[in-house]
């Protein structure tokens, strides 16, 4: 038997008022009403408290053994895509699918290594870089930040670079994608070795709580646990999120108990790399440029740099209806599949970046050169495209992340930081009333 409740009234993170029908045939009395509430008014204070008591009383005398996802409405989840920003959400992956399923339907070419196409991204990125520096010493002042902002993305290219070579899609010969991966990560001091190493533990455990080194939601226990670390997570994970990488390139790529005693050497050697980079390199702009000139020719760039490897990890895997799960119910096709966000930007971005945000085929394969991610993904659109989360970069998607994805709850995903703790989160309130909401 169906029975329909009355229509709810919602408002999305851009305060857009969208309607959504909720069909109790589709619900437990318990796990799935709950965790549909917290995914459609995420930031929103709950109200009508007695209207909810009578809805989950209401639900509660409908025996329905089964309890499927609410994404499962194709409905539901257009007006979600409307809210956050999404072309589209994509319906929840079966659990019976698996990694290999999906691999074995892409074409085998996507997974072949081209050396022309290879150098051809270093001749790109070199180019490009180049470019910006010129930019930057011939740019009067008020039209410094474009040529920072170039440069910034030229020098993510770079990175780029480093990545293919740590997933040894780069060459066929090893010793030069490990030569290749530390040169291009020196400009962005960055040691790849430990880098390369905990990376490959983000693709085993992508959005997996507690064990994706990429990007963790915040924890309930450590945002009560001072009222100063909660006011620094607040400014963190709000304002200053497309500059977090900083945070942890600091935190996780320096310290060798952080590395297993198989990995210390290599990461020694890579550390002593980028400590030879700062301490000759530096000088040496310095010498020639001045204190102010460092700030001009690398520190604005390689700003530019984290804001973009801040943005591209954040927008992969953070938005409301995407869950980190525990290790006994995470999967790796959901997460990898389902997990994961294609994300289109303005094309001179995607060029400079090598197309590192066609990402559901990365996580597909690792082993997928950067250069055949486009094919790779039109597969994976034929084969799997109901159930890929797809999007166009917008002020809306960026406002949803920024003010919706906080704190982790099993039930909701994420917990705004206002709902938890309004007294602490005015810059939460700032951002929601700044950030457009162009989608």
């Amino acid at each position: 038997m169906t029975t329909r409740l009355p229509v709810v009234p919602i408002v999305g993170p851009h305060q857009k008022q969208i309607r959504i029908r909720r069909m109790a045939a589709h619900y437990s009395p318990s796990t799935s009403l709950l965790k549909w509430d917290g995914l459609l008014q995420k930031g929103i204070k709950r109200q009508q408290l007695s209207y909810s008591k009578r809805k989950t009383n209401f639900v509660q005398a409908v025996a329905i053994p089964a309890t499927p996802s609410p994404l499962d409405i194709a409905e539901n989840r257009e007006k979600l895509a409307e809210s956050y920003g999404f072309r589209q959400i994509g319906e929840p992956l079966p659990n019976n699918v698996t990694l290999k399923d999906v691999i074995d339907t892409l074409p085998k070419e996507v997974f072949e290594i081209n050396d022309a196409k290879s150098w051809k991204t270093v001749l790109i990125s070199v180019t490009s870089y180049a470019l910006g520096l010129v930019m930057i010493a011939k740019s009067p002042w008020y039209l410094l930040p474009l040529a920072w902002a170039w440069t910034g993305t030229a020098v993510t290219g770079f990175f780029v670079i480093g990545h293919d070579c740590a997933h040894k899609s780069f060459s066929r010969n090893k010793l030069v994608e490990d030569i290749v991966g530390t040169l291009a990560f020196l400009p962005l001091i960055y040691p790849y070795e430990p880098w390369r190493f905990k990376h490959e533990r983000h693709h085993a455990k992508t959005n997996m709580l507690f064990e994706d080194t990429a990007w963790q939601p915040v924890c309930k226990d450590e945002f009560d646990s001072s009222p100063a670390l909660r006011k620094a997570i607040i400014y963190g994970y709000g304002p200053f999120r497309p500059w977090m990488s900083i945070a942890h390139w600091v935190i996780c790529h320096f310290d060798l108990k952080k590395f297993r005693s198989n990995e210390v050497k290599r990461v020694k050697i890579s550390l002593a790399c980028v400590f030879a980079f700062m301490f000759v390199g530096w000088p040496l702009i310095i010498w020639k440029t001045g204190i102010i000139g460092w700030v001009k020719y690398w520190l604005m760039p390689w700003l530019g740099y984290h804001f973009w490897m801040s943005t591209f990890t954040m927008v992969h895997h953070t938005a409301p209806h995407i869950p980190f799960k525990s290790p006994d119910e995470w999967n790796a096709a959901q997460a990898q599949l389902n997990g994961t966000v294609h994300c289109d930007y303005p094309r001179w971005i995607e060029i400079l970046c090598h197309d590192i945000n066609v990402h559901i085929p990365h996580h597909i394969s690792s082993r997928i050169p950067s250069y055949n991610l486009r094919a790779a993904h039109k597969s994976i659109q034929d084969n799997w495209g109901k159930y890929l989360n797809e999007a166009t970069w917008s002020w809306r998607l960026m406002k949803t992340i920024m003010t919706l994805c906080h704190v982790y709850d099993k039930e909701r995903n994420y917990v705004p930081f206002d709902e938890l703790a309004p007294e602490d989160s005015q810059p939460i309130g700032f951002l929601k009333k700044v950030m457009p909401d162009y989608a």
